[in-house]
């Protein structure tokens, strides 16, 4: 009786090995014939597994392996060289410390296959046993799932192992919101010109970056405007005029008054139309901590405050404008393309207005109309309108 035929494999190969399992091999879709990642134990396994591969190859989801050999060191080089032209220079410095310090020592000569979701959790765990803050380790996590992703949409892997990884909370800061009063108080307890620096912060909602980048040519005293198309950033210990952090210029109009201070100093200040306003005592552009060390906090102790910083003076005013104009106005004077960045990060409940919309409410109740309704804000405020100072 004649033995039958055994059927042949229609793709791929299976051969026995002097172990006793078994190795797969296929074609690819350049005919290049490839093993398997592993080996099998039986041939029915190993037929099981070759089904899968070709199923890959022809709905188009196949990766060559060679690709996912490419090392994170490599493609994170090749991910932020790409990048950088888009990117703000603080921020492509920040990346490139980010790879360099925490990336690539741990993950840097694994493999972008080799990756799996534990292995970034590990990484993760690893930062905060070594005594990281969560917004370090959330930054780092940021830029290796950039990094993942890019080599995700360039099918260099299937998958990203950045999913379904906890990361640390970042602790609850409350911003210290002024009142008007209190921040006129630390405008006249600052030195000339810083006084004019941080009555725009507090009164114009600027970035210090931005307040430290203003030229002449930016203030339009007859038309109280101000045009802010400009920051200075610090990276790396160097200085760098960059475009705000929206990358979009906005002009904001001015109080009267602080645009008359402004005029009469631009009246003493040497130079042309591209000089800088605020310079230290060399004339050479502000250093963050320096000028807070030399000008901001003696103000602030000289006014009998405490714990303010600089940007508390940017969301006292986002807090301002938000509660008495809305959050729109408020989003545009802070240089936000999206209003929720005013709402999560600056605007903050005024204290007192819970209980004038208990007030109005019980105006409501009897049928009466509130014309002002809670926005009637600070009205008996000493300081004028909202947002402005009267005097600085």
């Amino acid at each position: 009786m004649a033995r039958k035929r055994k059927s042949r494999r229609s793709f791929g190969r299976v051969r026995k090995l002097p172990s006793g399992r078994f190795q797969a091999r296929y074609p690819g879709p350049d005919g290049v014939l490839r093993p398997a990642d592993r080996t099998f134990a039986t041939t029915t396994d190993a037929d099981l597994w070759l089904a899968k591969k070709r199923v890959e190859i022809e709905e188009g989801r196949w990766i060559d392996p060679a690709d996912g050999a490419t090392t994170v060191r490599d493609w994170s080089a090749r991910w932020l060289a790409a990048v950088a032209p888009q990117l703000k220079h603080k921020t492509r410095a920040s990346y490139r410390s980010l790879i360099e310090s925490r990336i690539n020592p741990v993950l840097g000569d694994r493999e972008l296959s080799s990756l799996r979701p534990i292995t970034v959790t590990e990484w993760i765990g690893d930062m905060k046993g070594a005594g990281l803050s969560a917004s370090r380790i959330r930054q780092a996590y940021r830029v290796l799932s950039q990094v993942m992703a890019s080599a995700v949409d360039n099918e260099l892997i299937g998958q990203t192992p950045c999913r379904g990884v906890r990361l640390p909370r970042m602790p609850q800061t409350e911003p210290h919101i002024l009142t008007q009063v209190e921040v006129s108080r630390i405008v006249r307890s600052a030195s000339a010109p810083h006084d004019l620096l941080i009555a725009l912060l507090a009164f114009a909602g600027l970035r210090v970056g931005e307040a430290f980048a203003l030229r002449r040519m930016d203030v339009d005293v007859p038309g109280c405007l101000l045009v802010v198309d400009e920051n200075l950033a610090e990276a790396n210990g160097a200085l760098v005029f960059d475009t705000p952090k929206s990358h979009q210029k906005r002009v904001l109009t001015l109080a009267p008054s602080l645009a008359k201070r402004l005029g009469a100093y631009l009246d003493t200040l040497p130079g042309g139309d591209d000089a800088l306003l605020f310079t230290n005592s060399f004339g050479r552009p502000l250093r963050y901590n320096q000028w807070r060390k030399a000008h901001f906090d003696p103000a602030i102790a000289a006014a009998g405050l405490s714990d303010v910083t600089p940007h508390d003076l940017r969301a006292s005013h986002g807090t301002w404008v938000a509660d008495r104009y809305g959050v729109m106005t408020a989003a545009h004077r802070l240089g936000h393309s999206n209003a929720s960045v005013t709402t999560r990060h600056y605007a903050r409940p005024v204290a007192g207005r819970d209980a004038e919309v208990a007030a109005a409410s019980d105006a409501w109740l009897e049928g009466h109309a509130d014309a002002d309704g809670a926005r009637r804000g600070h009205d008996d405020d000493d300081d004028g309108s909202a947002g402005v100072p009267a005097r600085v």
